[in-house]
């Protein structure tokens, strides 16, 4: 059986998305059966249209399925992706998580393999503090937490020991330096989610 592996999101201008596609692409190279996920824009539309990257990506959506609590109980390991809001994750994808109350309660989050991945405006903006907000999520759920380390060279240059990150200077996309080490960090969620997963099966 392939391993699962959900990647979930949200982007407010495209470069988040565009890591998760990156982080998405790593996990199939494994040959993991890989979903994709958004959450749902719940910005009011006047706060949106003072951005108009924002507006633009919004418009030119969806981008994505809407994650739901299936995906996550259907998953063997998960990504959970967000920009950078005043050092912690937007509140789009947090009011996602806050639904999986029902799921921890089961012991149905329990023993997942689980990473994050962040972008920030600014080289300071609280890229390793939202990452380990997410986390924190994580640690609630009784996850196991994949780190992206310093593991593969390229991650020397490019890469946060605590997730995959970009920094968007002057509204910027995500160039391959930055993709290449959230391919990275797919390969090695999904080949971590592989062992857990054959060592609950009883696989040898």
């Amino acid at each position: 059986m392939s391993t699962r592996i959900l990647v979930v999101f949200y982007s407010a201008t495209g470069n988040t998305a565009k890591l998760a596609e990156a982080l998405a692409g790593g996990a199939r190279d494994t040959g993991a059966d890989v979903r994709v996920r958004t959450v749902a824009e719940t910005a009011p539309p006047q706060a949106i249209a003072t951005n108009p990257r924002w507006q633009a990506y919004v418009d030119s959506g969806p981008h994505a399925d809407l994650a739901t609590l299936d995906d996550l109980e259907w998953a063997d390991g998960l990504a959970v992706g967000s920009p950078t809001r005043f050092g912690g994750p937007a509140a789009q994808l947090k009011s996602f998580l806050d639904t999986t109350g029902g799921l921890w309660a089961q012991g149905k989050l329990a023993n997942k393999v689980a990473t994050s991945f962040t972008t920030a405006s600014t080289a300071h903006g609280g890229l390793e503090s939202t990452l380990l907000a997410i986390n924190n999520i994580f640690y609630h759920w009784g996850a196991i937490v994949v780190p992206l380390g310093y593991a593969e060279p390229h991650l020397l240059r490019s890469g946060n020991p605590y997730g995959g990150s970009f920094v968007s200077r002057k509204s910027a996309e995500p160039g391959d330096e930055a993709l290449e080490a959230l391919r990275i960090q797919g390969t090695r969620l999904a080949t971590v989610t592989g062992y857990v997963a054959r060592g609950l099966a009883g696989d040898r």
